[in-house]
């Protein structure tokens, strides 16, 4: 199968064009190989792929390159929670017109294939909560002064008690609470309208936080595993906002790639969001505990700063069991082991077993 992999040269998509690449497809990659994620040509670049460089917005790049293209992975996107407002024009640029174009020229070429959108598990703002009286509640954004005096956890907003975070499933309201939430939602009712409109399929997938060789380092815009990584490779602790007891789902690449990959070319045809997550909770202190021991053996122990940033959430972990009904998907991937390949900067390849290794390993005979 032809398909294209936009953003195919970044942290999640060269991970899933390796993979697609290993099973036999013929797999074309758009990517802007754009600073500050590229200062320079990544050398994890797959010569097994064609590599078109090019912006998503860029309508002619795009219709010179979809001839022939029978599945499209969506990965091009501005990520990270924003560092201050004045970057909004540049999340609804790439993430908002980026996909529209795309489905323009989608839409021109005639294609009615699948389409398969790297979304994020932000469109939910909160996890799910309950309160022991009220049931399941959906907490409003947390207040600043409650911040600063140290309360992280939300309140019932019903009677202001305390509450217990749950798993997040595909039916959870949608309540992005900062700019690059709120492309992301954007991005999925435009691949719904695409979908609606003509005929094709249309799958989101919500990434919970992935984690894994590659990631993008020394960028305020990193996820919180490459931050602590990069404090770490530097001989200083890694800083852990709030009181480090937030809870997240932290998923390998290599976990979120299968699952895309699946998503493609599966017979069944999947369509709507499903979460990719573990199917672990952690805490963002735990994660921050385990890379210090592994890098350093604990002389680097975590500082757990109370610190915070008004856009993040307190608790928010998947619940994947659409993704195992429709996808037959079930990360295999224990964080002890994700965090080893991210310290060697080994890639994990599925075969028989899960193994370690420097270089992407092929499947044992």
């Amino acid at each position: 199968m032809r398909i294209l992999v936009t953003g195919g040269a970044g942290f999640i998509g060269s991970h899933l064009v390796d993979e697609l690449v290993l099973d036999g497809h013929d797999v074309v990659v758009l990517d802007s190989l754009a600073s500050p994620v590229h200062a320079e040509r990544p050398r994890h670049l797959n010569d097994r792929a064609s590599y078109v460089v090019g912006d998503i917005r860029d309508r002619g790049v795009l219709d010179e390159t979809l001839p022939g293209v029978e599945a499209v992975a969506h990965l091009a996107a501005k990520v990270g929670l924003e560092t201050a407002i004045v970057d909004a024009t540049a999340y609804v640029s790439h993430n908002d017109l980026g996909t529209a174009t795309l489905l323009e020229s989608l839409a021109g070429s005639g294609f009615r294939g699948r389409l398969v959108l790297a979304s994020s598990m932000v469109v939910y703002g909160e996890g799910r909560y309950r309160c022991a009286e009220h049931g399941v509640v959906a907490p409003g954004p947390r207040l600043e002064r409650e911040l600063v005096a140290g309360h992280f956890e939300p309140p019932c907003p019903e009677c202001g008690s305390a509450l217990g975070p749950e798993t997040v499933s595909e039916d959870a309201p949608l309540d992005p609470r900062n700019v690059y939430a709120a492309t992301k939602v954007h991005q999925e009712h435009l691949c719904w309208s695409w979908a609606r409109m003509t005929g094709g399929s249309a799958i989101a997938l919500r990434y919970h936080n992935v984690y894994g060789p590659r990631m993008p380092r020394n960028t305020p815009y990193a996820g919180v595993a490459s931050l602590f990584l990069s404090r770490l490779r530097e001989g200083l602790a890694p800083l852990v906002y709030e009181d480090g007891e937030q809870r997240r789902d932290f998923v390998h690449v290599t976990d979120v790639s299968h699952a895309t990959a699946l998503a493609l070319v599966s017979p069944v045809l999947p369509n709507g969001p499903m979460n990719i997550g573990s199917g672990v909770p952690s805490t963002v202190l735990e994660m921050a505990e385990a890379l210090a021991h592994a890098t350093n053996g604990d002389t680097r122990k975590p500082v757990v700063t109370g610190q915070y940033r008004l856009g993040d959430v307190r608790h928010i972990f998947a619940s994947s069991a659409k993704a195992r009904a429709n996808l037959d998907f079930t990360a295999a991937i224990t964080l002890q082991d994700g965090i080893e390949s991210l310290l060697t900067d080994g890639a994990l390849q599925r075969d028989a077993r899960w193994r370690l290794s420097r270089e992407v390993l092929v499947a044992e005979s």
